[in-house]
């Protein structure tokens, strides 16, 4: 019996290889980097089932264009004539508005809701794993009229959705920060969110597969398939031509040049992030969005992550140290009493978020192809979604009905 060849070894793709040999399938993954340092290790961890909205929502227009202007922004789309990077925008600029956002949260939350399970059961089954899962909540800080009104909107909005949220006063702040000052108007408090550490979580789980029979083949660039009628037979590569009997796409950002090469369409550019760890002084406990920079802060004890910025940059993974002093500079604009220190270029971690227009992440089958599937375009939720994303393609590969709602995730929605 001929292998599933994954392609892609970040989170989603690990995922999809643990519950596939959870069924018994024999897996073989395909990555074109080291497996060491990618977009799933270094980012803020984060499991939140309160981000309901998708990217592509009112007002991203508006406040996209005010950003374009300033080197620090937390948003920013290169400006460049490129076709790929037209189309994006013009698909975006389609989505972005209340009737997609209201279509688009009942399959987000699931989503959600359904990997935040999956975590716990998978943190109760492997206790060895130190995984650093923190269930305290996540804290949305705001400083402004402005944010402020959004925000509250925002929890009634999620409220109405089945999902707690609590409106907290500076001194309740203080209650979750008793260690440091924290400047802030006001916060909402999701409690069901969590976070955990993305680099603990992806060397366990790649362990575990190896462990239990999973190949990696890393640093191998795919360049091509075979097909034989309305099938894939193998996959191209630097390294030689591989058989497979199912194909699953979890190429990230690069998804969208692996589905070309495979005759159809997957809108996707990469959403460029940063971040960086700082000596945990004073101690913040409560991981939390700097809400106006929209940085992300995740403390792990005497350590702490910050984190941030999308920049639409296709697959450009240089690092602009100006994206990185923005995120800086928001530290003690919120927490002034903390010792910050501007971490050198080397120790800044970036990745590339597969962003596709809507907002939403392509997981299903491949139009025109009858065993491949794609899973993909998670954006900043590729942490908090993959337990999900990888059982339901697990499910596909099977042939089982899959656990909930799918339509908002085809594959083929924009042709």
């Amino acid at each position: 019996m001929k292998p599933t060849l994954i392609i892609g070894g970040g989170i989603v793709g690990l995922f999809t290889a643990y519950f596939l040999r959870e069924a018994g399938v024999e897996v073989i993954v395909i990555d074109k980097g080291d497996m060491e340092i990618n977009c799933s290790t270094g980012n803020a961890g984060m499991i939140v089932p309160s981000h309901i909205v998708p990217l592509a929502a009112p007002g991203m227009i508006s406040k996209g264009i005010s950003w374009m202007f300033s080197a620090k922004s937390p948003f920013y789309i290169h400006p460049k004539m490129d076709r790929k990077l037209l189309q994006w925008c013009l698909l975006f600029y389609r989505s972005a508005n209340k009737n997609h956002v209201e279509k688009s949260i009942p399959f987000l939350k699931n989503l959600s809701l359904l990997s935040k399970a999956l975590y716990q059961e998978f943190n109760e089954k492997y206790r060895d794993a130190d995984l650093r899962l923190v269930e305290k909540g996540l804290m949305m800080l705001y400083q402004t009229p402005e944010a402020e009104k959004e925000e509250i909107e925002f929890a009634h909005l999620a409220r109405k959705h089945g999902l707690e949220a609590e409106i907290l006063s500076p001194s309740d702040i203080q209650k979750k920060e008793p260690n440091l000052e924290v400047k802030a108007r006001g916060a909402l408090l999701f409690p069901g969110d969590a976070h955990l550490s993305p680099s603990s979580l992806y060397r366990f789980l790649k362990n575990h597969l190896e462990k239990n029979g999973v190949q990696f083949q890393n640093q191998v660039t795919v360049t091509g398939f075979e097909k034989i009628g309305g099938a894939v037979n193998a996959v191209l590569t630097t390294e030689g031509r591989i058989e497979g009997a199912n194909f699953m796409l979890c190429g990230g950002a690069w998804s969208a040049e692996l589905a070309k090469m495979l005759g159809f369409s997957l809108p996707m550019m990469g959403g460029k992030g940063y971040s960086f760890m700082q000596e945990n002084r004073p101690e913040i406990l409560q991981a939390s969005i700097l809400t106006e920079m929209k940085v992300s802060v995740s403390p792990f004890g005497n350590e702490v992550r910050f984190g941030g910025t999308m920049e639409i940059a296709g697959t450009d993974e240089t690092i602009n140290m100006n994206r990185v002093k923005g995120i800086f500079e928001s530290i003690n604009r919120y927490y002034p009493d903390f010792q910050a220190k501007f971490p050198e270029k080397n120790h800044v971690w970036k990745g590339l978020r597969p962003c596709s227009p809507d907002g939403l992440p392509y997981i299903g089958a491949a139009p025109g192809l009858n065993n491949v599937w794609v899973g993909s375009g998670h954006s900043m939720m590729g942490i908090s979604l993959a337990p999900g994303t990888g059982k339901i393609l697990a499910e596909m590969h099977q042939h089982k009905t899959p656990i909930m709602q799918l339509e908002g995730f085809r594959v083929d929605r924009f042709s």
